[in-house]
């Protein structure tokens, strides 16, 4: 495995063995004590799932696309936003850009390839309309913060520019890693961002850095903000991860912030979980992980559906590389209910893993259908880069539809 920076930027496995997830769904077991529901909280269940071939598909037919060199290929780290046009914003990590070409391949298979000399950045987005992938924006949209430290968006969403005002943006939450030697071969957690896009441009107006981790001596305690957002009336619930191993197996705890609609920009107007009430002065501390039977992965990802807060994650144990649970619970903070029963997504031949499991609301609905993204990576670091653009489909994202159902 490659041991700095530079040798981390041609593996091409960016948050992809970082993380190693595996998609899947659970069915939600344990029952809370009457005492422990809110209003419209229910234990919540997967209660069928299937391939999304419709998203996979149209994933696959733009990054084979061979009409643009500067294109979007193959990334990870799976995110989107719903914009008030209409259009739909995924925005990526490590990506691959450049050339892809048609079958046969010079080894005679069947898949499309590219060479070797592919650009790879750091971040990318693209537009997404009625459902068909349109263009990418100027790759890599957020710029490196400094020499040997790259940013990797998370999740994003459209808020007021300000608390109560009427024009709207898009904030873009960033995770902000430093090169690092073993274990930190896929960097060192070093701070969480916020990113401001100007609506309907996308142009990028600031970053702003809402919380510096470097302080914190211990990286495996560094907590990073943003893999997943969810609304709830005034609030925006902001749940994060640590390192708890650098290969971040099931070890890791979940964490929660919270900011007022508007706020995400502002570093005052992020309040933390501190175990007994919300504090912008006190460390945050875990929601959710023992470092044994329960846990998360530094990706996960939570949707709220009628009061009842759904979490998908890795599995813990062996089956950290091949199946991912769930929990549930009825306030962001807790407590926690699970783990539950996994399951494992489809995935490619190979020594290949799923990972960093995402709902994307703009594409669910409102009712119980939820679609989520895993991403695929070859699990070999050292080969990687040979393997991804040998095979293309091998660093793109899968899709499945789950349908949620209360728990009898």
């Amino acid at each position: 495995m490659p041991e700095d920076g530079q040798a981390r930027q041609r593996t091409g496995t960016g948050v992809g063995l970082l993380l190693t997830l595996v998609l899947a769904a659970a069915l939600i077991t344990l029952v809370p004590d009457d005492d422990d529901r809110g209003g419209g909280c229910e234990p919540r269940t997967v209660a069928s799932w299937s391939a999304d071939d419709r998203l996979t598909t149209e994933f696959a037919r733009y990054g084979d696309d061979a009409s643009r060199t500067d294109d979007w290929t193959g990334g990870d780290g799976t995110h989107s936003v719903r914009l008030p046009d209409g259009r739909l914003l995924w925005l990526f990590s490590d990506t691959y850009l450049g050339q892809v070409y048609r079958p046969p391949n010079p080894v005679g298979e069947s898949y499309a390839w590219r060479d070797t000399t592919a650009p790879l950045v750091r971040n990318s987005a693209v537009l997404m309309r009625d459902g068909r992938l349109e263009s990418t924006l100027p790759a890599p949209l957020f710029a490196d913060p400094a020499p040997n430290q790259w940013r990797w968006p998370v999740a994003a969403r459209v808020e007021p520019r300000s608390p109560g005002s009427r024009e709207q943006v898009v904030r873009v939450l960033l995770w902000v890693r430093t090169a690092g030697r073993a274990p930190w071969i896929y960097g060192v957690p070093t701070a969480t961002e916020v990113a401001t896009l100007s609506l309907p441009d996308l142009r990028v107006e600031s970053v702003t850095r809402v919380l510096d981790e470097q302080r914190v001596q211990d990286p495996s305690r560094r907590v990073l903000f943003g893999t997943t957002l969810v609304e709830d009336g005034e609030w925006t619930y902001v749940f994060g991860g640590d390192d708890g191993q650098a290969a971040s197996r099931p070890a890791s705890s979940a964490y929660v912030a919270r900011v007022p609609v508007g706020g995400l920009g502002e570093p005052g107007a992020w309040e933390y979980w501190d175990g007994s009430d919300w504090t912008t002065g006190a460390r945050p501390r875990p929601v959710l992980g023992d470092g044994r039977r329960t846990g998360v992965g530094s990706a996960f990802s939570v949707v709220r559906r009628d009061g009842t807060y759904v979490l998908f994650t890795m599995a813990a144990g062996t089956k950290g590389l091949a199946a991912v649970t769930s929990y549930w619970a009825c306030s962001p903070t807790g407590p926690w209910h699970g783990p539950a029963k996994d399951f494992t997504p489809s995935l490619p031949a190979g020594q290949v893993a799923a990972y960093n499991p995402q709902v994307h609301p703009a594409t669910s609905g409102d009712g119980e259908r939820l679609v989520l993204s895993y991403d695929v990576n070859w699990l070999d670091a050292a080969g990687a880069s040979a393997q991804l653009n040998r095979n293309v489909s091998l660093y793109r994202p899968r899709f499945v539809t789950l349908r949620l159902a209360p728990a009898r």
